[in-house]
């Protein structure tokens, strides 16, 4: 089983943050060219389903679970789910005094018929895209808070 936990303080006003990134249309931007399309697919309350397009031209469904008032979301990985046998990720958003923590845990085993790599290394991988990501996260939403000011 793989568990990863990446952090990042992002100097921008909480609503901006929330909003910003869990706007999944944006994600082909906010992912640094990871995905190539992101697509809502229906949105119901709280819940949003979507699907993700790689730059390898592999396509998903997730859903995604706002808890805006109690500053989290929470997303699940539908199918097809391979090479993960499943992969649930918790974003938390903890105000503090720099701004905003934004903190990404991810959960996931894989799929036993994929053995191309080991669990260490996709939790190498995972860490490393994550990281990435959220640096770049982190730029477009301070850039965006300096300009509503």
């Amino acid at each position: 089983m793989g568990h990863t936990r990446n952090s990042i303080v992002i100097n921008a006003p909480y609503d901006d943050v929330f909003d910003t990134s869990n706007h999944i249309e944006r994600w082909t931007e906010l992912f640094g060219g990871e995905y190539v399309k992101a697509e809502v697919l229906e949105r119901k309350g709280n819940r949003i389903e979507f699907r993700l397009t790689n730059n390898e031209g592999q396509s998903w469904t997730s859903f995604r679970l706002l808890y805006k008032e109690h500053k989290f979301a929470y997303a699940q990985k539908n199918e097809p789910t391979f090479p993960f046998k499943y992969m649930k990720i918790l974003w938390l958003y903890t105000e503090v005094e720099e701004g905003i923590l934004m903190t990404w845990i991810q959960d996931f085993e894989m799929d036993p018929g994929f053995t191309k790599h080991t669990d260490e290394q996709i939790v190498g991988f995972v860490n490393n895209h994550s990281q990435h990501n959220m640096k770049i996260f982190k730029e477009v939403i301070e850039k965006e808070a300096k300009v509503s000011k």
